[in-house]
């Protein structure tokens, strides 16, 4: 199964996982949905917005694994 990167689009992310915006949400990605995300990928907005990439990851790659 394909994990979610930091390189990934955040935009990208949300298209194909839905489920990811409620973590972008808790984690204080609010732009998740603003018109950046089609260009950012996770590790520009987390730069951007001074959050810990690691833990940003693990919550996402935990919800696509159990939404499978």
């Amino acid at each position: 199964m394909a994990k979610i990167t930091k390189k990934m689009v955040l935009g990208d992310v949300i298209a194909k996982h839905p489920e990811t915006i409620e973590v972008f949400f808790k984690n204080g990605l609010h732009c998740a949905m603003c018109g950046m995300a089609s260009q950012e990928t996770i590790e520009q907005a987390v730069e951007a917005h001074g959050m810990k990439l690691e833990k940003l990851l693990k919550d996402l790659n935990k919800v696509i694994v159990k939404k499978k």
